[in-house]
């Protein structure tokens, strides 16, 4: 149905219905839903039959807003939003968005604001007409946060206006000229790094992820140059993760002629605006060339539209998408993507996890339909089995201690995003057993990237999150000390027996080659790699035995450091799953795919794995290179 027909349509059947005719002041498109903009207090608290109607008429999911004559004056609804709020809630912040009639409540304890089942919200919104949102207060102050919330409140109008061109974008009238469904690699395949696809429809155009490759200067970027791949034709971007080799790209498109909106979930926005922001930061200091600004990382964070897993949202006018947990880092999602009317489902899997970790669980593997499976290959060679998690574990506590007892360091070069998090969580319960004590010192973005873990606790493991509802957070646990500043580095190589998580995760960069440089010669020293180094990334050549690196140093010379400290690797580690986790994976999928295509590995473990699921399955598998085309319909 073409935009304004379903508008039109709305308007006619909200006209029809006695109720909705009285209440109903506008209607107009948010993104992929129906807004109506409402000036009957009851049926903004109580919604009712007649909403739920217009609902399944329109097929189409209706939020109802405040109309502006509602609107009690800012100062007496504050002062009404503290007196029915219990204090036990404690709200921090009161925002009032007068463009949507929202006001947004920051709370520590969101939930005994909510009220049981919306009591409270209800209450608040009888006695002043603002719709009230909760959001969790961050348990630990993160400027970025409070960054993003500041920035989209005072910017509403102009991303209300966004919204609506969105809306107007995904319901236009379908060409129909034909039901192919074709899929183009513009990087990842075949390699780790620079993930990005496109998927065309005879009517749509959109990418999924846009990331770069940190570890390689000649093949940093996807193919954007392919000839189907027109940015001012995208419909849709979709992240399936925060990691830069999935967004780091994603600036790019808007400095560039795209205008269109970015799926992903709450914290992957989040995440995502951290790790930009650094990898310009980092490009400054080195003083290359970037290939965006903060003014395109603004411009993203103003065309995000965020959705919760299990949402299910039309993206153009012949595709849908619902996200859900992929188990890799916070807010990692599979994708789950719905062509036409039945007509063919694909699932691309980004990267993911199928197996419990301390931060979330298994990644979901149930679907009503697949067709196409899109699947990481990162660890899909035959030689790619990890330990378990458990015997993972042990033998880092093992490492640490023998180390700390002999008088050394443990350095981990950590990504900020993730791994971090995870050997944060095993030395605290480490810790808690009375089986570590010591300090672990964090550096590089750990601590930001913390703080968002803290703020989303729904997206964790459900015994992680209950140890934080019950304010028992294990994030602010006193063995953790936040590097603050550059000059603080000495003071921690001097002192004693500790553990030292610092980034990038690589060696390609950051705090972590500061602490190498230093504790490297000392054989009582141990570094320990706990995720994936990618080929021509230092920590790869360390982890091949290299024991001279050279290294640049203050003054911007070539240094040579001589590598006697103690090289582990631990696998069990990975945010990814292991070969034998991929081909369980696939086995476990509620609805068997026709096609599988194998991606973000290394050449010889994407043919591997590829050849050993048509051997297993019985199904049709592909391992393409990139700027390869693939007809799935």
């Amino acid at each position: 149905m073409a935009t304004e027909d379903l508008l039109q349509q709305a308007k006619e059947l909200v006209k029809q219905d006695p109720v909705l005719g009285e209440s109903v002041s506008r209607v107009e498109f948010e993104g992929p839903k129906i807004v109506m903009y409402c000036k009957n207090l009851n049926l903004l608290t109580e919604g009712g039959d007649a909403i739920r109607d217009l609902a399944k008429k329109l097929h189409k999911r209706i939020i109802l807003r405040p109309d502006s004559q509602l609107l009690m004056e800012e100062a007496e609804a504050e002062k009404k939003i503290r007196e029915l709020i219990p204090p036990e809630a404690g709200i921090t912040t009161i925002l009032f968005d007068r463009t949507t009639g929202e006001v947004v409540v920051e709370a520590q304890k969101p939930g005994m604001a909510i009220g049981r089942d919306g009591s409270t919200l209800r209450m608040v919104m009888k006695e002043i007409g603002w719709a009230p949102r909760v959001v969790r207060t961050p348990p630990i102050q993160s400027d970025l946060v409070q960054g993003i919330r500041f920035s989209l409140l005072q910017n509403s109008g102009k991303k209300l206006e966004i919204l609506q061109g969105i809306g107007r974008r995904i319901h236009r009238q379908p060409r129909g000229r034909g039901d192919w469904l074709r899929i183009s690699l513009l990087g990842g395949a075949r390699e780790v790094g620079r993930s990005s696809l496109l998927l065309q429809t005879p009517e749509s155009k959109v990418m999924l992820d846009c990331g770069v490759n940190v570890a390689s200067e000649d093949r940093a970027y996807p193919h954007l140059e392919a000839p189907e791949c027109r940015l001012a034709e995208l419909d849709a971007v979709v992240i399936s993760h925060a990691h830069l080799d999935h967004v780091g790209f994603l600036p790019y498109l808007y400095r560039y002629g795209y205008d269109g909106p970015v799926y992903c979930t709450p914290p992957t926005r989040d995440l995502a605006v951290l790790l930009l922001n650094d990898y310009l930061e980092v490009g400054e200091r080195e003083d290359k060339a970037s290939p965006f600004t903060q003014k395109e990382v603004r411009t993203f964070v103003q065309h995000c539209i965020t959705l919760e897993w299990g949402e299910i949202t039309d993206i153009s006018p012949d595709l849908k998408i619902a996200l859900y947990n992929a188990g890799h880092i916070l807010g990692s999602s599979v994708v789950h993507l719905h062509f036409g009317e039945g007509l063919h489902n694909v699932v691309y899997t980004g990267d993911i996890k199928f197996d419990r970790t301390k931060l979330f669980l298994p990644a979901v593997c149930s679907f009503p339909r697949v067709e196409t499976l899109i699947l990481e290959s990162t660890y899909g060679g035959p030689d790619s089995v990890q330990l378990p998690r458990a015997e993972a574990e042990q033998k880092f506590l093992q490492l640490v201690r023998e180390t700390m007892e002999g008088g050394g360091k443990v350095l981990v070069p950590v990504f900020a995003v993730g791994r971090s998090q995870e050997i944060m969580m095993l030395l605290e319960e480490a810790y808690r057993r009375g089986e570590f004590d010591g300090e672990v010192y964090l550096d590089g973005m750990i601590w930001e990237a913390t703080a968002i873990h803290a703020l989303y606790p729904e997206y964790l493991s459900p015994a992680l999150r209950k140890l934080i509802f019950q304010e028992d957070n294990p994030f602010l646990s006193e063995i953790f000390v936040q590097v603050k500043k550059p000059g603080d580095r000495q003071a921690i190589v001097d002192g004693g027996p500790c553990v030292i998580l610092a980034t990038a995760g690589m060696m390609t960069g950051g705090p972590v080659l500061e602490y190498f440089k230093q504790l490297a010669p000392d054989p009582r020293n141990t570094l320990v790699f706990v995720g994936y180094q990618s080929e021509g990334s230092l920590g790869r050549r360390i982890q091949k035995g290299w024991r001279e690196v050279p290294l640049r140093g203050k003054d911007g010379r070539a240094e040579v450091v001589e590598v006697k400290m103690r090289i582990e690797t631990i696998d069990g580690f990975s945010g990814h799953s292991d070969r034998n986790q991929l081909l369980n994976y696939v086995r476990r999928l509620s609805s068997r795919p026709s096609r599988v295509i194998c991606c973000h590995g290394e050449e010889s473990r994407c043919l591997n794995l590829a050849s050993t699921l048509h051997k297993l399955f019985r199904v049709e598998t592909r391992a393409p290179p990139n700027l390869e085309a693939i007809r799935l319909r």
